[in-house]
């Protein structure tokens, strides 16, 4: 039987959004006769383990091993400590996810001699204009760069000038069997009566989500959808401020806010509509899972999302900032069932197709292959 092939996967922290799920999907789901990955996780393990992807990882037997990176004077001490634990795995690839662990992942490989190192660009952000500054200054470590989209490939041409031939296009993916989920949540725990109907927003309260914007928004469309209520699914450093501005713009009884749920595939089954009104994306896991799970979608037309929502994408997005387009799709999909349910299972249709996770692991297993064969 042939060896197989060391993979190191490296990240900044497992607390599950996007990427650290793409991270436990791909480490559990690699062919075990081809390859054995080792997680490399740059902070310390999570206080609230149940929300992060740590149990995925116990349970498909995968190797973890935490740095206790806390503060940003730890930076040396956890590349030293990387380059260590490198060392002795000696990796064939090692494939990072997020800034931080973007940086110190291709340094330490170099460092410890690892043949190929592949990074991975997630989102197209345009606020910190030095994390393009560093991409591009230490490009030179990298032998691939994963985009998540064709929108964030654009973006890291365009804003970070990486080399067009480095960039890779290897799209997110869903776990098709855990949407729809069945049952559905009982949404009567979060305030919200029987017989009404869910507009949900799923994602963190930080700026990146527009989640202020979206309240400010709410009474345009609230007020002609009088059976409908809001619920905000996730957690993050703006619930305070958030709460304050639903009292403020008098939608504080029609918006509830659910926090961190273990069990957002059963909460997406109680739901009518998903809403994404963020500012800047990379390819939006909130949307590929409404999408496994039959829902229509209004979103703000963000990166990624139209190749998400394919030809269907019109009747879905909206410019961000424009209260007035976004408002008359959501209240159009409220008050059009059938036309909902059309999108909603043509959105289905389309997350199996495009968006398994055996599509996406393959893509990674043969990028990885092809490096080690040039």
């Amino acid at each position: 039987m042939e060896r197989r092939l060391d993979i190191a996967l490296c990240i900044t922290d497992l607390q599950l959004g996007g990427a650290e799920r793409c991270l436990v999907e791909l480490a559990s789901a690699l062919d075990p006769r081809r390859f054995r990955p080792v997680v490399y996780v740059l902070e310390s393990p999570p206080k609230m383990e149940q929300a992060s992807g740590l149990p995925a990882l116990r349970a498909a037997g995968v190797e973890v091993h935490f740095l206790g990176a806390r503060r940003s004077w730890d930076v040396l001490r956890v590349l030293r400590d990387l380059t260590r634990l490198l060392s002795a795995q000696h990796p064939r690839i090692v494939q990072t996810f997020l800034f931080h662990a973007n940086i110190l992942g291709r340094i330490a490989a170099r460092r410890a001699g690892v043949g190929h190192v592949v990074s991975g660009i997630r989102v197209a952000e345009p606020s910190r204009r030095w994390r393009l500054w560093v991409d591009r200054l230490t490009d030179r470590l990298v032998d691939r760069h994963v985009c998540v989209s064709r929108s964030v490939a654009r973006f890291a041409e365009r804003e970070a000038r990486l080399p067009p031939d480095k960039l890779v296009v290897i799209p997110n993916a869903v776990d098709l069997q855990r949407f729809p989920a069945a049952p559905a949540a009982d949404l009567r725990t979060l305030g919200i009566d029987a017989g009404r109907r869910v507009v949900v927003c799923v994602g963190r309260l930080d700026r990146q989500k527009g989640l202020a914007w979206l309240i400010r928004s709410a009474p345009r469309w609230l007020d002609r959808l009088p059976g409908t209520d809001l619920l905000l699914v996730g957690e993050g450093p703006l619930g305070g401020k958030l709460q304050r501005l639903c009292r403020r713009c008098g939608v504080a009884d029609r918006v509830h806010f659910a926090g961190w749920r273990p069990d957002v595939p059963a909460v997406l089954a109680a739901s009518d509509l998903l809403v994404l009104p963020s500012a800047w994306e990379g390819m939006p896991n909130a949307v590929l899972e409404a999408m496994a799970s039959r829902l229509p979608v209004v979103a703000t037309d963000v990166e990624g999302v139209r190749e998400l929502l394919g030809a269907v994408a019109p009747e879905q997005t909206a410019p961000y900032g424009d209260w007035r387009a976004f408002a008359e799709r959501v209240v159009n999909l409220m008050e059009d069932r059938r036309r909902a349910a059309e999108l909603g299972a043509e959105n289905r249709r389309l997350a199996e197709q495009r968006f398994s996770i055996g599509r996406m692991v393959a893509a990674y297993e043969q990028l990885w292959e092809s490096l080690l064969a040039s």
